[in-house]
């Protein structure tokens, strides 16, 4: 039936899903809820009693702010540069984080800054292209637009809530008195060093955390670096649509971010870029990457080359694996990473401001450190299937795609293309699953089976031979390479089976409540 997976492919996919989670073992897990009275004890700079101290006004930061401030606590937020963010990542807010800004009321944030709707993907991979939609019917569209509109509107919204002060410096360390973080030391836009205190902070400083490595051992990894063009006054062949050209050795993303512009994003593998200044970068966009864009594309694409202001941004991954630290919390990119190729950065931070907040919701008094760290322990573990599904979509997708010499690897990105170019359910699946629309891990281990599955029938169909078998095996072991390091990088207990944990089930605990 149209719009359905074979049912022996959907078996051989699940067998295969059930082989690679037996015989691993998850880490651990954590968090729930929090949130407010005033400290006796101490006095925020500026701003007494505060509930919650969030250190950055990002889109993780200010959300958060507005979230809690919207529930009556007080919330400091402290930010080293207020002024309008000018970045080529965090510019596409795909569905699933449409819907977050719904629940936590912030729909708003995207108008009135020429934000572009994302209604679908188009894949284009050696002259072949596959178009996938979004259903409408069932969901709200993404969004495209200027990551730094985005950013004041969020920071606006924030700040219209008496409650919730916004100011402007830098957090330079945290201020801990036996173990436990009491607040944050911080110099403001003068060169003043000042203090505030609060009895939980969260931490929300981004991708470049000063603080990360006093709360967390994850390592971050840098696979590749954006390499960001505009296109000015130039529409894409499908409106609305973002673009994934499957290049060797680049991907190259186009997607609109106002109705005059197209943002051109290259990716460069590797931890070095050619050098701008003295042409490198101008000659490898146009010798290796211009000749594999599309005909409707490529005309467009060398004048941006040629227009200049080219600019590069890290793409950085890093697991998720803080420490348990009363007082204090991360969150954003602070705390956990994926490669940013599907978008999903904005929709996990969102998507964990919301179980934050419900998590805090029936707490009244946060002082207890102890207990209140102890309760966030569920945190980490409610906010596996989102994060867990985003994250490893995101990776397993650039090691599909990007450069690499492991030709079975190619074979397997080639068979999802053609899995792709069907249609149907595998397709719809595709959508939702890099929409942020769903938030199933175990699904997209099978998803991404049902891809590895094609490509071994491909080579066994019509009569299995001694070559077909062994290309089949190699396929298998290098699916078994993609995926096994990445569930053991998010913990298969927690990933998987979340349920199993004792945090899973916390109820808040009676003193923290009023």
């Amino acid at each position: 039936m149209e719009g359905m997976y074979p049912l022996g492919v959907i078996a051989a996919a699940s067998i295969l899903a059930f082989l690679l989670l037996v015989g691993i073992h998850g880490r651990w897990g954590k968090g729930r809820k929090a949130a407010g009275k005033r400290d006796s004890g101490a006095v925020a700079a500026g701003f007494g009693g505060a509930d919650v101290i969030v250190v950055g006004a990002g889109v993780t930061g200010s959300a958060l702010a507005y979230a809690l401030g919207k529930d009556g606590r007080r919330v400091h937020v402290i930010e080293r540069d207020l002024a309008e963010p000018d970045r080529i990542v965090g510019e596409v807010l795909q569905p699933g984080g449409c819907l977050n800004l719904f629940e936590l009321g912030l729909e708003d944030c995207v108008d009135e800054i020429d934000a572009q709707r994302v209604l679908g993907y188009v894949l284009h991979k050696n002259g072949r292209s596959a178009k996938l939609s979004i259903s409408l019917e069932k969901y709200v569209a993404g969004r495209g637009f200027h990551h730094g509109r985005f950013i004041q509107r969020l920071r606006e919204k924030a700040a219209s809530l008496s409650s919730v002060q916004l100011k402007q410096g830098t957090v330079t360390s945290l201020i801990k008195e036996d173990g436990i973080v009491k607040g944050v030391v911080y110099k403001t836009k003068s060169g003043k060093e000042s203090k505030a205190f609060a009895p939980l902070t969260v931490v929300c400083d981004g991708c470049f955390s000063n603080l990360r490595h006093t709360l967390c051992s994850s390592k971050v990894d840098v696979p590749s670096y954006f390499v960001g063009l505009l296109l000015e006054d130039f529409q894409l062949p499908f409106p609305n649509y973002v673009y994934f050209i499957l290049a060797d050795p680049s991907i190259v993303l186009f997607y609109s971010i106002s109705s005059t512009e197209t943002r051109c994003l290259v990716d460069v593998p590797g931890q070095k870029v050619p050098s701008i200044a003295n042409g490198e970068m101008e000659n490898y966009l146009k010798t290796l990457v211009a000749p594999q864009v599309p005909t409707e594309l490529h005309d467009a694409f060398v004048a941006a080359i040629d227009k200049g202001n080219i600019r590069t941004m890290p793409c950085k991954s890093m697991p998720a694996d803080a420490h348990l630290t009363p007082g204090v919390l991360l969150m954003g990119d602070a705390f956990n990473m994926r490669h940013p190729l599907t978008g999903g950065g904005m929709m996990v931070g969102l998507s964990d401001v919301i179980v934050l907040r419900n998590l805090l919701r029936p707490l009244h008094d946060l002082h207890d450190a102890a207990a209140l760290c102890k309760y966030l322990e569920s945190f980490y573990i409610l906010r596996k299937p989102v994060a867990s599904t985003m994250n490893m979509l995101a990776d397993a997708f650039y090691k599909l795609f990007g450069a690499s010499p492991d030709e079975a690897r190619k074979e397997i990105g080639q068979a999802y293309f053609d899995c792709l170019s069907l249609g149907g359910g595998f397709s719809s699946d595709s959508t939702a699953l890099i929409g942020g629309l769903n938030a199933s891990p175990l699904h997209l281990v099978i998803h991404f089976l049902v891809a590895v599955t094609h490509g071994v029938g491909h080579l066994l169909l019509p009569i299995p031979s001694v070559g077909g078998l062994r290309g089949s095996a190699r396929l298998i072991s290098a699916a078994a390479r993609i995926v096994l390091p990445l569930m053991k990088a998010e913990g298969v207990r927690q990933t998987f089976f979340p349920a199993t944990f004792p945090a899973y089930y916390r109820a808040p605990p009676a003193q923290l409540k009023q």
